[in-house]
């Protein structure tokens, strides 16, 4: 009989809420119990496909906001598959290694916990009498900047060998260096296959050996987008191994960019979104979907979009209602006049102010100094972590402001107008 098993990592289970945007109370209900979903649709994978072993390369919880009743959920599930039969192989992560619970819950008996020493657990015995063994390391900090590779021991002879190691591999943006080491030294080592966790991007890095960092089983914000998934793996009795990859999160988060040049009419514009979300919904096969939505495009109706957020929200949501389980998360709104109108299309006192802005205001030297100043107080105020992601460095600083006082001018401009008629139709 083969070997077969399911590999996942990075679930953070219970995750607090990241995306600010999520305004709905029942869009941000769904997305915070999202992750829970994720690991009873893994053990419901386990179970149906009737494996081995689930194997989970780190991050279950996600650092010191974890509790007691997160771990339940994690052990509840854990049971279910202990009832059937099924082994788990864990390993902790740099945000396992923050949880206080991490250390105190004890798991059912069908669960393995790597420590800090990759010592082989024998998994299974195949048909022609070679053996499975499992390989994994731990690591009790939330930063591990040396490489852990040397800790794993040589591969047992005449046997199938798999490791499992929380990893950066060479670096990937968006994310820390943790237990940095190269796809070339993973494949010296001489592991038939790596369960790798870390990294929230799905990526096969080898086939020879195989090289898998499966990705997160369930996106939490717009930063984590596209469908996510996890390998199901079956070594044959010739210790051949193949792989599949099985979508399992519950809601996918995409960008979605619409096109409005040439809509004169707010029903054109509606037209244009329907067609739009309705094709993306019907290539989507998770349960929701959760937009974020940019207009671009040369429009007359640019000014107008810009002045009615409110209203425009409430139709695209309304739009995205008809289309079940499809959500707008987001609107960006980045149309601009059709050339000849002004910038925001609208009467000549306006557009003359639109000119001064943009050619003398915005560039100069004194606003961009004030305008920083002013960032850098708001910046203050917030999360070390969120301060970061919006400005890391001076030249990401600068051009956030550069984007915000463009956006800012746009929105006070559109409100100049009025006159015209009202945005709704």
């Amino acid at each position: 009989m083969p070997f077969r098993f399911v590999h996942t990592a990075d679930l953070h289970l219970d995750s607090p809420l990241r995306s600010l945007a999520l305004k709905n109370p029942e869009l941000a209900e769904l997305v915070r119990g999202a992750t829970r979903t994720a690991l009873a649709r893994i053990v419901d994978l386990c179970l149906a496909e009737n494996v081995d072993a689930l194997l989970i390369a780190g991050d279950l919880y996600d650092g010191s906001q974890t509790s007691m009743n997160t771990a339940l959920y994690l052990s509840s599930e854990l049971r279910r598959l202990e009832a059937a039969g099924i082994r788990a192989f864990l390993i902790r992560g740099n945000h396992d290694s923050q949880s206080t619970v991490t250390r105190e819950l004890t798991f059912p008996a069908n669960v393995h916990v790597f420590s800090g020493r990759a010592k082989p657990v024998h998994a299974k015995t195949l048909d022609d009498g070679r053996e499975v063994h499992i390989h994994g390391i731990s690591f009790a900090n939330p930063h591990a900047p040396e490489n852990l590779l040397p800790s794993f021991q040589v591969p047992v002879a005449d046997a199938v060998n798999i490791g499992m190691l929380h990893t950066s591999l060479a670096g990937t943006p968006g994310h820390d260096p943790y237990a940095p080491c190269s796809v070339a030294e993973l494949t010296r080592h001489g592991f038939d296959y790596w369960a790798l966790g870390h990294v929230h991007l799905r990526q096969i890095h080898s086939e020879k050996p195989l090289i898998v960092m499966p990705g997160m089983p369930q996106g939490r914000d717009i930063n984590e987008a596209g469908p996510k998934s996890v390998t199901l793996v079956t070594v044959g009795d010739d210790g051949y191994l193949m792989h599949e990859e099985r979508a399992i999160g519950q809601a996918v988060f995409e960008r979605v960019a619409i096109d409005l040049a040439g809509a004169q009419e707010w029903r054109q514009m509606l037209d244009r979104v329907t067609e739009t979300l309705s094709s993306l919904r019907n290539r989507t096969i998770a349960d929701h979907l959760i937009l974020r939505i940019s207009l671009i495009g040369s429009t007359p109706l640019a000014w107008k979009l810009r002045r009615d957020p409110d209203l425009l929200l409430a139709e695209l949501s309304n739009v995205a209602a008809g289309l079940s389980g499809c959500w707008v998360e987001k609107i960006d709104i980045d149309c601009r006049g059709q050339e000849g109108e002004g910038a925001l299309s609208g009467p000549d006192p306006v557009e003359e102010l639109a000119a001064l802005i943009r050619s003398d205001v915005l560039p100069s030297h004194a606003f961009r100094q004030e305008a920083g100043a002013m960032l850098d107080e708001l910046l203050l105020q917030l999360p070390r972590e969120l301060r970061e992601t919006l400005a890391n460095d001076e030249a990401a600083a600068a051009r956030l402001v550069e984007t915000i006082a463009a956006a800012g001018s746009d929105d006070v401009l559109a409100y100049l107008h009025g006159g015209e008629g009202e945005a709704a139709h």
